[in-house]
C-alpha cells in the first residue's frame, strides 16, 4: 500500500524524483540500484517521494527516530501485506523476496534515522538480496552520513540533490492552493523572496496572503494591498515587552 495520492502542484523537484526513481528501475543490471534524494527540509522531497511512489508502486516506509531493527523491518513488511516472521532475519529476507518477486521499487523516507539508528546495513543486505531499485530520502546531510557506511556508500547510482523552490514553482502553489485569488507578481516574488526555497514556507505565506485577501473582500492582490501584513521567514516572532 503506498501513500495516499492527493492532486499535488507540479513543482520541479517532483519531476526530479521521478526521473531519478526511473532511471534506477530501467537500469542496466550491472549497475548499483540506490539513489540518494537529498535536501534541506521544506523543499519539497517527500512530496516528489509520494507521487514517484504511486506512479511506480513502489513500497513507501518513513524513518523514525525510535526504530529498532524490528520496528523497520516490521514496517516494510506491513507496507508489502505480509505478515512478519519470528526473528531478524527472517524479516529481512522476507522483504528482499518480496522486492525481488514483485519487481516494485522501495522508498525509505526520513533516512536520517535510519543511519542514526545504525541500521543502513540491513538496508544494503535487503539491496543485496534483491538488488531493487531503492530511493533514499534525507536531509542535505545524509550523503556525509552515508559515506562512513563505505560498501553501502559504493552501491550508490545517484545522488540527487533537491532543488529550491523556484518563483514557477511559487507560481504554481500559488495556482493549485489559492484558485480563487490572483496574485500580483510583485507579491509572488516576495513570497519566493522571503521563503529562501522552502516550498513548504511559500504554502504558508500563500495562506496569509489568500486569509488576509477574504477579510478585504479582494480576488486579485499585490504588495500595495497587503501592506503590513507579516510574511512568515521561519522564524520565531520576537515578543514586545
Amino acid at each position: 500500500m503506498t501513500q495516499t495520492m492527493e492532486p499535488m502542484a507540479p513543482l520541479q523537484n517532483v519531476g526530479i524524483c521521478l526521473t531519478a526513481l526511473d532511471r534506477a528501475m530501467s537500469r542496466p543490471r550491472h549497475l548499483p540500484g540506490l539513489v540518494v534524494f537529498h535536501g534541506p527540509s521544506g523543499w519539497g522531497k517527500s512530496t516528489g517521494a509520494v507521487v514517484a511512489a504511486n506512479a511506480h508502486r513502489a513500497y513507501y516506509v518513513e524513518g523514525r527516530s525510535t526504530w529498532t531493527r524490528k520496528a523497520m523491518l516490521t514496517a516494510m513488511l506491513k507496507e508489502m501485506g505480509i505478515q512478519p516472521g519470528r526473528t531478524i532475519p527472517e524479516m529481512a529476507d522476507q522483504a528482499a523476496e518480496q522486492l525481488a518477486l514483485s519487481g516494485r521499487p522501495l522508498i525509505i523516507d526520513e533516512m536520517d534515522h535510519v543511519v542514526e539508528r545504525g541500521l543502513a546495513q540491513i538496508v544494503k543486505d535487503i539491496y543485496e538480496a534483491s538488488r531493487a531499485a531503492i530511493m533514499l530520502i534525507g536531509e542535505e546531510g545524509l550523503p556525509g552520513k552515508l559515506e562512513r557506511w563505505e560498501r553501502f556508500h559504493g552501491r550508490i547510482l545517484n545522488w540527487v540533490a533537491a532543488q529550491p523552490a523556484s518563483l514557477e514553482d511559487a507560481a504554481e502553489l500559488a495556482r493549485f492552493w489559492c484558485p480563487g485569488v490572483r496574485m500580483g507578481a510583485d507579491l509572488l516574488r516576495r513570497i519566493h523572496d522571503l521563503s529562501q526555497g522552502s516550498a513548504r514556507r511559500i504554502c504558508v505565506n500563500l495562506e496569509l496572503a489568500r486569509e488576509r485577501a477574504a477579510e478585504l473582500g479582494l480576488d486579485t492582490v499585490d504588495l500595495a494591498a497587503l501592506s503590513g501584513l507579516a510574511f512568515y521567514t521561519g522564524r520565531a516572532a520576537r515578543r514586545d515587552i
